[in-house]
């Protein structure tokens, strides 16, 4: 990297569905220097997550969408190298929304937290001890409310959410399915993240699969894709079966919504529920979830697998990336030394 110089993966194209490469583009700027009352951040590892597709779309979603010329949203995990401010040492590790970029000079309200679990990797701070696990957390024990020997079924159970919920599900002494795609990944849900099913959803049969699965039904389904997946889950409800609706990664494309088979019989026959939820809205469950994560990672009863790409050369198509099913486990891109 050019001494004094910011590089910045900068958002210049409105994509229609998953972003591409070609939508952003790779610039650089002075370094920047923090003003009154501000810091500086070295970032050391940037995070790529599904959600990000809502972010740079036009479609209406729960942020702003990126505007064309900036800095791509992200959060990042870094150092602070330059302090004006008493409160925040230099060599402080702290998280927040720092962009796709080296360096930013910030505000201190702009941090999300400083990073306390020093014991562990830094690059956890934005997978399972960040959003993903905290996301896992919150939709699983709050919504889903599973009780031992209940049958909680996961779809992109290999991904960095889906891997925290079926785990976490197991410590609360749940039987686990996993949905994931490819014979890697389900392996990977079987041997890693110790479901007691797993299903390849490209397999020819997956209806078939499924369904011995989940034999004796589902009692909490964590919902990441939305499509066909849940439709074949639906039909497999238990009565006051619990649906979590997290992401919709099956759907390439909302505009025009697609046209798919109707829940609503599946929900009143069972007497189900269907609750989405954006873990943006409950911050207050935040430390109490990084906790538990925590001292479950130190016991060795929650695994975790991170996919890490070198440079940021490598951030325009890493979120294509995603969707095309390249990542194992949680898709981060280093471009500092810790």
């Amino acid at each position: 990297m050019q001494k004094d110089v910011n590089r910045q993966v900068r958002l210049i194209r409105r994509p229609s569905g998953v972003p591409q490469a070609t939508d952003f583009e790779i610039g650089a700027e002075p370094m920047p220097l923090p003003g009154p009352g501000q810091v500086r951040v070295r970032n050391l590892y940037l995070s790529v997550e599904p959600a990000m597709r809502g972010w740079v779309n036009a479609a209406p979603n729960y942020s702003d969408p990126v505007p064309l010329g900036a800095v791509m949203r992200s959060y990042t995990v870094g150092r602070i190298d330059l302090s004006n401010h008493s409160d925040w040492a230099v060599g402080t590790i702290v998280t927040g929304l720092f962009g796709w970029q080296d360096y930013a000079a910030i505000d201190p309200t702009a941090i999300a937290r400083v990073v306390a679990e020093r014991d562990l990797p830094v690059s956890t701070s934005l997978g399972i001890l960040g959003t993903n696990g905290v996301t896992a957390h919150y939709g699983l024990l709050k919504i889903g409310k599973p009780r031992a020997g209940e049958t909680v079924v996961v779809s992109t159970a290999a991904g960095a959410v889906g891997s925290c919920v079926g785990q976490i599900a197991k410590i609360k002494g749940c039987r686990t399915v996993g949905i994931a795609g490819g014979p890697e990944k389900v392996r990977q849900c079987r041997e890693i993240f110790g479901y007691d099913e797993a299903v390849d959803y490209k397999c020819a049969d997956f209806e078939l699969r499924l369904a011995e699965a989940c034999a004796g039904g589902v009692d909490v389904y964590y919902d990441n894709t939305s499509g066909p997946i849940s439709d074949e889950v639906m039909k497999h409800l238990n009565l006051g079966a619990r649906v979590v609706v997290c992401g919709t990664a099956a759907i390439a494309n909302w505009d025009p919504i697609p046209q798919g088979p109707r829940v609503q019989r599946h929900l009143l026959v069972k007497r189900a529920s269907m609750q989405g939820f954006v873990i943006f809205d409950h911050p207050e469950h935040y430390s109490l979830a990084r906790g538990e994560l925590a001292q479950w990672i130190r016991e060795g009863r929650l695994r975790y697998v991170e996919d890490i790409l070198e440079g940021i050369e490598q951030a325009p198509d890493a979120i294509a990336g995603l969707y095309r099913g390249e990542n194992m486990g949680k898709r981060l891109i280093r471009i500092g030394d810790e």
